[in-house]
């Protein structure tokens, strides 16, 4: 990895920017209000916590209780202490950062969050190290039961390690959960160095292809799509660098089950129980997956899996086996641009 690229990013989040209101774009920033469940939470996060908050999305997972998450790239720990009420008491939060500063932020609040919470005994730990070097951080095979990140893999200049390390340290069933900027062409060499770009979360911006060959790579054929939104660069000068870029702020999921790599139909149907607290009426697993409760859905084996082979189980019924091959299953959206195999 760009020793260079390390110091530029460490800089500039630690340095440059004092709060969210000093970035020049809006790729690091949310444009729509998290949904109900988060905002409730986030009520409970401390303010200061809050402001040098540079995520673009709310990739925070459902059905967590009592499970352990890493958050990549936690900085100042606004989504791990949205996570650590997630999870429960009994559950677990490990935030891994590189920048000094941000983690400082981080630590100071720990016990004001705890007391906040009501916990009895901290259950978020925050960890100096590199997403693309977990093992360094202490993080072990098959330990996690998610991985979150929010706006981060992007500023790595070593993608495909972060993602082989992802991989690694999710427990069999594991889920990838994750906002970041993508791009419709491969970012030119001389932006993705641009310490403006760069710091924007614009320059290190993946082309939503090599992200798909990525994850192929390491062993994920099926990744998907649940949010995505193109972006305005509004900056003059950021504009004139990179107007001929569509970028897009998208939130992605995948998970370490067995996968293949297009969407197969063996006949299965799934049915959802509408016993998630956080969702009694509907489950929404992608862009063009949801399940309403009690309603047959048709679904190919890939989608079976990730039903059946995680966290989610206990709350689908999966009708049907692998027994029989009906062929290709058509359950893609209906602009397939930049997907992958069910995205």
């Amino acid at each position: 990895m760009s020793q260079q690229t390390l110091e530029d990013v460490q800089d500039y989040y630690g340095k440059v920017l004092d709060t969210n209101e000093d970035l020049k774009t809006s790729a690091c920033c949310p444009l729509e209000a998290p949904p109900a469940r988060v905002q409730a939470l986030l009520k409970n996060v401390h303010d200061t916590v809050q402001a040098k908050f540079y995520g673009c999305g709310s990739p925070l997972p459902m059905a967590a209780e009592g499970c352990t998450v890493l958050d990549l790239g936690c900085g100042s720990g606004r989504d791990a202490y949205i996570l650590s009420q997630i999870v429960g008491e009994k559950g677990r939060v490990i935030g891994v950062d590189m920048t000094d500063e941000q983690l400082s932020v981080a630590n100071q609040y720990v016990g004001w969050h705890m007391d906040k919470f009501g916990y009895q005994e901290p259950n978020v730990e925050f960890v100096k190290g590199y997403i693309e070097d977990l093992q360094t951080a202490g993080i072990a095979d098959n330990s996690v039961d998610i991985v979150i990140s929010n706006c981060v893999i992007n500023l790595s200049a070593d993608k495909e390690k972060v993602f082989s390390e992802i991989y690694r340290v999710l427990k069999p069933g594991g889920e990838l959960y994750f906002s970041d900027v993508f791009a419709g062409r491969r970012i030119p060499k001389e932006l993705q160095t641009d310490k403006i770009l760069l710091g924007e979360c614009l320059g290190g911006a993946m082309y939503t292809e090599d992200f798909r060959r990525m994850m192929s790579a390491i062993g994920i054929a099926d990744t998907r799509i649940i949010s995505r939104r193109q972006l305005t660069l509004d900056d003059a000068e950021v504009q004139q660098k990179a107007g001929m870029i569509d970028f897009y702020s998208m939130t992605v999921r995948a998970y370490k089950v067995e996968l293949e790599d297009v969407c197969e139909d063996y006949g299965h149907v799934a049915y959802y129980k509408g016993t998630l607290t956080e969702s009694p009426h509907s489950f929404i697993l992608d862009d063009h997956h949801e399940f309403r409760t009690g309603m047959p859905v048709p679904v190919c084996g890939n989608t079976a899996n990730m039903l059946s082979q995680t966290r989610f189980a206990d709350h689908f019924r999966i009708d049907g086996d692998f027994s029989t091959h009906y062929g290709i299953f058509d359950c893609a959206p209906s602009d397939t641009a930049d997907t992958g195999a069910c995205c």
